[in-house]
């Protein structure tokens, strides 16, 4: 085995076994012009601590976009709440010029929601959080990108996932 297979070979076995999580639909949100699906993923329980939830949405309105109709943005996305194993993750998405995904992700200790910061690193997100995106993205395609009768905003903010992964 090369010394490079050998590494990521090595880091995986760090890592443990996968372990499945609860993914939530907890409930639609409006924040200003903003029409959002709220997600939790929880390692503990079946949603996230409702203080990262709170502290996920107190954030929410400097977070997304200002204008929410403009410059190709629908005021349409999804905000996916973390609790990790030993971090709070906040995740926000907005769908952007018909076809693009934009995203913010915060992240902090596990005791602390409030000291999350913002990731510098553009990350797609874990394996969990992944299966929202993917969701989402095929809600996104189905309703609004292909759907015959022409988009319809209201029948993709109506589905829902819930799932354990």
């Amino acid at each position: 085995m090369s010394p490079d297979l050998r590494a990521i070979n090595d880091g995986l076995r760090l890592a443990g076994p996968h372990r499945t999580r609860p993914i939530r639909f907890v409930r639609p949100e409006r924040i200003g012009e903003w029409r959002l699906k709220l997600y939790t993923i929880a390692t503990h329980g079946e949603v996230a601590r409702p203080a990262l939830v709170d502290e996920t949405l107190r954030r929410a309105p400097a977070i997304f976009p200002a204008a929410a109709h403009a410059d190709g943005r629908h005021g349409i996305g999804f905000i996916t709440v973390h609790d990790a194993m030993t971090a709070s993750i906040a995740l926000y998405y907005w769908w952007e010029s018909f076809n693009e995904l934009h995203s913010r992700i915060y992240v902090g200790p596990k005791a602390d929601p409030r000291a999350m910061t913002l990731l510098p690193t553009q990350v797609a997100g874990c394996v969990w959080e992944l299966e929202i995106i993917d969701f989402e993205r095929s809600a996104w395609i189905a309703d609004v990108l292909a759907n015959p009768a022409g988009p319809d905003v209201e029948r993709y903010l109506s589905r829902q996932l819930d799932t354990e992964i």
